[in-house]
């Protein structure tokens, strides 16, 4: 499922965005869902936790997928 992701700073932290859009039950989980490799950046696995995710930037894990924008405060 394609989901967004409206940022308002300048960025937040993978484990972060994948408990806020409830794909991770809690910090670790999310924790273990990267470091089993099932997290993808940009069509890359992504093994860092706390890598930074910024505006454009497309997150994946299993069918679900998260676009990040820019929050533009409207």
């Amino acid at each position: 499922m394609k989901q967004t992701f409206f940022l308002s700073t300048d960025y937040i932290e993978l484990n972060g965005l994948l408990k806020r859009m409830n794909l991770a039950e809690t910090g670790g989980h999310a924790n273990t869902l990267i470091d089993q490799g099932k997290v993808m950046v940009n069509n890359k696995v992504e093994h860092r936790r706390r890598n930074k995710i910024r505006v454009g930037d497309i997150v994946k894990l299993g069918k679900d997928e998260i676009e990040v924008q820019a929050d533009l405060g409207e």
